[in-house]
């Protein structure tokens, strides 16, 4: 019979592309992986994994068994829950990948809340502006902005209307002036986004009949979304900002909105996974949590447009 954690080790190594990279995500040692996965082949009569000293692929067998492995694994691990008689509780292991500026500022508090809600939940939070690789990294699930580029991934929406906005903290527009027009950003200094060697220094708007694009200027650059952010809050320059980024400065008064009646680039949030046998219970109670908190937030938006600039 072909166990549980032997199928687990396979659909792990698949996601990884190492064995010994899912030997550690399942506290197992080297040999004692190796000695799963060939027993599980043996059981199976089929080789799944093509292996040598550097690298790991399916097989066509492995391509074809991995669906059903994931299909397996859920549909056991949803059994155990109801024989456990656990089925209302929220247990296990969320492994998630979130951006530096959500992540902290946002996804901590929220996460705080989901555990006080279901104690019996851990979370591993990592936390990075770069585009996770989650068929290698060990999470289960990821939040990015924007629409995925791999297709092959499974992207359930978060924020599908969320937009970036000009914004600047209230001490810099009484030294600098509040711009106007567009244009006028030419005369300000623009905090910067550097992701990878590109540096996001052309901010798109549309006027409701056209869509405008700008060049702009800085003296500050960081890579990491969050330092953007705080310059912006310290009075160093106006910065070009998810609005779900800056809501709560929006509305504690350390950040102003900017040129309200532009639209900003479209900036969706997504929760992305491999596969749909990825989400489970915890996975589906936070994605609804966040749906929620996000959801509130674009209100904000609304209510602090309208009541500051007469929208």
């Amino acid at each position: 019979m072909v166990r549980f954690d032997d199928l687990q080790l396979f659909v792990r190594a698949a996601e990884l592309g190492s064995l010994s990279a899912a030997a550690r995500a399942m506290d197992l040692s080297a040999a004692v992986a190796s000695a799963a996965l060939k027993r599980l082949e043996q059981q199976l009569g089929a080789r799944l994994l093509a292996r040598s000293t550097r690298s790991l692929r399916l097989t066509a067998e492995g391509e074809g068994f991995l669906d059903y492995a994931r299909t397996a694994l859920a549909s056991l691990e949803e059994g155990q829950r109801l024989l456990a008689g656990r089925d209302d509780e929220c247990s296990g292991v969320l492994q998630l990948s979130a951006p530096s500026d959500l992540g902290r500022n946002l996804l901590l508090p929220w996460l705080d809340e989901f555990q006080h809600l279901h104690p019996r939940l851990s979370v591993r939070l990592l936390l990075g502006d770069r585009i996770a690789d989650l068929f290698r990294q060990p999470v289960d699930v990821a939040l990015r902005y924007g629409e995925p580029e791999d297709s092959s991934l499974v992207a359930l929406p978060v924020a599908p209307h969320n937009r970036r906005v000009l914004c600047a903290a209230p001490d810099y527009l009484a030294r600098h002036g509040e711009p106007q027009q567009i244009e006028q950003l030419s005369q300000h200094n623009c905090l910067l986004y550097m992701l990878g060697e590109r540096v996001h220094d052309r901010w798109r708007f549309h006027d409701g009949k056209r869509e405008i694009t700008l060049t702009v200027r800085g003296d500050r650059f960081s890579d990491d979304a969050d330092v953007v952010r705080r310059w912006a809050v310290a009075g160093q320059g106006v910065a070009y900002k998810s609005w779900l980024d800056v809501a709560h400065d929006v509305r504690a008064g350390r950040l102003k909105v900017l040129l309200p009646s532009l639209q900003g680039e479209p900036t969706p949030l997504n929760l992305l996974c491999t596969h749909r046998a990825q989400l489970n219970r915890p996975i589906h109670l936070l994605l609804a949590m966040l749906r929620e908190r996000c959801e509130s937030l674009q209100r904000l938006f609304g209510e602090t447009t309208y009541r500051d600039f007469g929208k």
